[in-house]
């Protein structure tokens, strides 16, 4: 087959949303499938070198959240370049600029189309005029005209379908969880040096008990919620450390309140990362830790548990199938329980590793394996399907 995935986020950006294309690209390509990504351009991609079968469209950033880019070229520019390519299907993975073209494309060639729903939109109202300019009712009726035109959409958790069928969705619906390459994240001896190095360059020791809290570093994600109970934390478990392995928004107010806490010593912020190295920041941690109650799917917590990490995590519908209280990893509903949860998984070692291997059974079906074995399966469907028509 030949598939065009068309996506407004994309490598080097980093995102739940463009390592679960990539891990897509990734897996039908060595299935013999040719995937190419129509995304947004980016100043610093090198696509020639690092990212294959990538076709970048003129774009600027986003007025409102310029982390994001959108592009500025009408799907007229594109069609030529895709009737060259021969493509099959189509798969948008955005509701926006590139979004649009893929099903303008679609449609013009008679295509067809699927649509997998990343975003939880209500929760990023606050970045256009503090929710002033564009409202959950605008958000429905948006979401439900996109949605409309796909043959199928894909929602990764039972919580986006149900937020799909609130906004009255009437396409068919299906839940495909993203998968992960686990292989990545498993402890081999070589990741193991590396994570020692990485460990002395941040001056961490032996002795001390690290968070590591991994992803974009915006306001909906919480941190804010994780650094204001530090001090309660160190009053229980002194020898805790937070490495923060991300970038964005709210980053400069997070330092902020490190500042204001005196938690230099005990807090550091590592930036962006490139997600090929990602998997030796994992192995820093005793353990992983979040408050953020606005994931689709938490492609972090997946990763984690790969990486034989405890999970701590807010309590939220989005992952109440993957991380089971005591179970699978640790849950919280107030910031208040996290110092005697991070103290108990410091002192009893040998339940907590029970709990680890419980993790690493709840993901066994979300290897990208299983996840290429889906995808594939529903696009041979919907070709099927237009060969019949």
């Amino acid at each position: 087959m030949n598939i065009g995935i068309f996506t407004d986020t994309y490598f080097p950006q980093i995102s739940g949303v463009a390592t679960s294309i990539a891990m897509l690209q990734k897996e039908l390509t060595n299935r013999g499938h040719q995937v190419y990504i129509f995304t947004t351009s980016n100043p610093e991609a090198n696509d020639i070198e690092d990212y294959p079968n990538v076709y970048r469209i003129p774009s600027i950033p986003f007025l409102f959240y310029t982390e994001r880019r959108i592009s500025y070229v009408s799907s007229r520019k594109i069609t030529r370049l895709v009737e060259e390519l021969k493509l099959d299907i189509i798969h948008t993975q955005t509701e926006f600029s590139l979004g649009v073209i893929g099903q303008k494309v679609a449609q013009k060639y008679n295509l067809p189309l699927l649509h997998t729903y990343h975003t939880m939109y209500e929760d990023y109202l606050h970045y256009i005029a503090n929710g002033k300019l564009l409202t959950k009712p605008m958000v429905k009726y948006l979401m439900q005209s996109f949605c409309q035109k796909a043959d199928i959409v894909i929602a990764p958790t039972e919580k986006v379908k149900l937020t799909l069928e609130k906004y009255q969705i009437c396409r068919p619906i299906k839940i495909i969880p993203t998968g992960i390459d686990f292989q990545s994240f498993e402890q081999t001896d070589y990741l193991q040096q590396q994570t020692n190095e990485l460990k002395k360059e941040l001056g961490l020791s032996e002795d001390d008990f690290v968070l590591v809290w991994l992803g974009r570093v915006a306001y909906e994600k919480n941190l804010e919620e994780i650094l204001r109970e530090l001090p309660a934390i160190l009053m229980e478990q002194s020898n805790t450390k937070l490495v923060i392995v991300g970038d964005g928004p709210a980053k400069k107010d997070s330092e902020k309140i490190v500042q204001e806490l005196g938690l230099n010593e005990v807090v550091q912020f590592l930036g962006e990362q490139n997600w090929e190295n990602i998997n030796k920041f994992y192995q820093l941690g005793n353990a992983f830790i979040s408050a953020s109650t606005t994931e689709t799917q938490g492609l972090t917590y997946i990763e984690a548990l790969a990486s034989n990490l405890p999970v701590i995590a807010k309590r939220d519908s989005s992952i109440e199938q993957l991380i089971v209280d005591k179970q699978t990893g640790f849950l919280f509903e107030k910031s208040s329980e996290l110092p005697a949860i991070i103290k108990s998984i410091s002192q009893y070692p040998a339940a907590t590793e029970a709990i680890i291997k419980n993790g690493r059974e709840q993901i066994k079906n979300l290897s990208v394996e299983h996840f290429g074995d889906t995808l594939e399966e529903v696009y041979e469907g919907l070709l099927k399907e237009a060969v019949e028509k």
